[in-house]
């Protein structure tokens, strides 16, 4: 995320942080109970994964400082590389993290980053987890 916004600033371009959920089709009749009743498993996994990825901008606007970017935030069912192919139709720019595990997980890329590298349509930077400026 640090890396995006930074990269939004020096741009003087906005910003479209998306995260991607999934799970199986045949869990979204399940209900999952709220204050107010209850809700299918799809909203509250749109609802969840929306609040963590407005967490992680919150706390990489307080890191990166600076020039304030106009930033739209999308939660999407799919496949990740999927929706961040899709989201990046009109970007300049995909930035995607790449967390692998272990150390020789650390010398590769993920699969969804391998498969945003290799069928973007723009260039992508991948900024690997646990190093300074690593998406959150």
């Amino acid at each position: 995320m640090r890396f995006a916004l930074q990269e939004a600033q020096l741009r003087q371009t906005g910003l479209r942080a998306v995260c991607a959920y999934d799970f199986t089709s045949r869990y979204s009749a399940l209900l999952w109970p709220d204050a107010a009743g209850f809700h299918d498993l799809d909203t509250q996994l749109r609802d969840t994964t929306w609040e963590a990825v407005n967490k992680a901008l919150d706390e990489a606007r307080k890191q990166v400082g600076g020039a304030s970017v106009e930033i739209e935030i999308r939660a999407e069912k799919g496949r990740p590389s999927q929706v961040l192919l899709d989201a990046s139709e009109d970007a300049c720019i995909v930035v995607v993290g790449s967390r692998g595990s272990g150390a020789w997980g650390r010398l590769t890329l993920g699969s969804t980053s391998t498969e945003v590298v290799h069928n973007a349509q723009l260039p992508v930077v991948v900024v690997p987890g646990g190093q300074p400026g690593a998406p959150s």
